[in-house]
């Protein structure tokens, strides 16, 4: 029979100075109380230096000084961002350079066109599955497939086709539209499809040759894109989360292969939840050999516009 243990004296243990012990927050990392009467600036000064607050204050920096050293700064979106009202942030950041480069997959680019042309986007997707009218409305596919049949065969990838085609139909809400404004500011984008997973793929206007060349090309854009990031670029990855970190783990592999290395850039995750795919292809595998990783959990609503704040404090810090 095992003998019963008896219980230890604690009067034995050895101590030690809690001033001889390291630690991992100190008086210098503790938060501040915002004072609302302050410049928006001065909020990101008040951020306690620890954890995701840190690293939010990090990515921000990258940007700012991405865009300072004209390096190549890749958005990159799923269609949340578009749903959840956020156009008008991206189009500004575009517009003062701290966007170079758009990648969007195909259900981006069908909410961000309905908002253009009809002011309005998003359907409720059980109620159409019952009766099988989910996707089913008649102008956006008509009219998007029929811009990108004709963008393609003139030798445009699906991001200008998109753009160009958009812009000619003189839409009444532009102005909110990210594929739209691309086109007018010069920003490349780029859009990655596979076939049968946007709703415009299931009418029979849809042309799959015209989807195929033309996100093939959009492919090879996106990667000369990728070689800018070497040396202080960034990468965003907004809300994919499985084509956009797929296609960008493909395009650096191509980047590398043809002789630039891409090495020393931040790639940032920005999600509600933290995805393998995005977290494993955008911010650990590719920064492995030299860059910075960074994942930031959060409503898109709430933190691109922080973010966006946050890279513009920088700057006038800077100035």
């Amino acid at each position: 029979m095992t003998e019963r243990p008896k219980p230890v004296d604690l009067s034995k243990i050895t101590t030690y100075s809690i001033r001889n012990r390291p630690a991992k927050v100190d008086f210098s990392l503790l938060a501040k109380a915002p004072n609302i009467h302050q410049p928006l600036s001065e909020f990101f000064e008040t951020l306690p230096a620890v954890l995701k607050a840190r690293e939010l204050l990090i990515a921000c920096q990258r940007i700012a000084e991405a865009r300072l050293k004209s390096k190549a700064i890749i958005f990159m979106m799923g269609a949340h961002v578009v749903k959840v009202g956020l156009g008008p942030i991206v189009i500004r950041m575009m517009e003062e350079n701290l966007i170079t480069c758009v990648a969007m997959n195909g259900a981006a680019t069908i909410h961000d066109f309905e908002l253009a042309c009809f002011g309005q986007t998003s359907e409720e997707v059980e109620r159409g599955l019952a009766d099988g009218t989910f996707g089913m409305v008649k102008e956006t596919a008509e009219m998007m497939n029929k811009i990108t049949r004709d963008g393609v065969k003139v030798g445009c990838g699906l991001g200008e086709a998109l753009g160009r085609g958009l812009r000619h139909l003189l839409p009444r809400y532009e102005r909110v539209s990210i594929v739209a404004n691309t086109h007018r500011l010069g920003v490349p984008l780029t859009v990655h499809v596979a076939l049968g997973t946007d709703t415009i793929h299931q009418h029979p206007s849809c042309d799959g040759e015209s989807y195929g060349k033309g996100t093939m090309r959009d492919f090879r854009l996106l990667a000369a894109a990728v070689a800018g990031l070497h040396e202080g670029g960034v990468v965003i990855n907004c809300g994919s989360a499985v084509i956009l970190p797929e296609v960008f783990l493909k395009a650096l592999t191509v980047a590398r292969n043809l002789g630039c290395p891409v090495r020393d850039f931040t790639a940032i995750n920005m999600d509600m939840i933290q995805h393998y795919r995005p977290n494993t292809n955008v911010v650990q595998r590719p920064t492995r050999t030299g860059g910075t990783a960074i994942s930031l959990t959060g409503h898109h609503e709430i933190m691109l516009p922080l973010l966006y704040a946050g890279v513009k404090s920088f700057l006038l810090e800077y100035r």
